[in-house]
């Protein structure tokens, strides 16, 4: 199965079902499941504050504290439905945004990442 690598933070949001679109200066004609992969990087704390301002914005409430956020390996999956060059979302901010659906948490699977979307068993 094909796999994209994200910042740890932005993996999150999408495999907690919260981030609906993904945001790519590219186009994909993939289409179903792909693994969500937090790349290799802790998050900074200038992200996770970042990342604490977008959750009060979004009004979520079971937030995780920054060294629990997983990085450097698989986190879940989502299914990429279109991909889009406008949208209403909120997350959309792109040139191109996969439009994501059916987000799911998986058991953490330490591996390196790769840009683009790259084979990840």
């Amino acid at each position: 199965m094909k796999a994209l690598t994200l910042r740890p933070h932005w993996a999150w949001f999408v495999v907690n079902g919260y981030k609906d679109v993904e945001n790519r200066s590219w186009p994909t004609r993939l289409r179903g499941r792909i693994w969500i992969h937090a790349s290799s990087s802790s998050v900074t704390r200038a992200e996770y504050a970042h990342f604490l301002s977008i959750c009060k914005d979004r009004r979520i409430k079971k937030i995780p504290r920054r060294e629990e956020i997983r990085f450097g390996g698989i986190v879940g999956s989502v299914e990429i439905v279109d991909c889009v060059t406008s949208s209403r979302s909120y997350w959309f901010s792109g040139e191109y945004g996969f439009v994501l659906k059916n987000a799911r948490k998986t058991r953490f699977k330490s591996m390196k990442g790769r840009l683009g979307f790259f084979e990840a068993g």
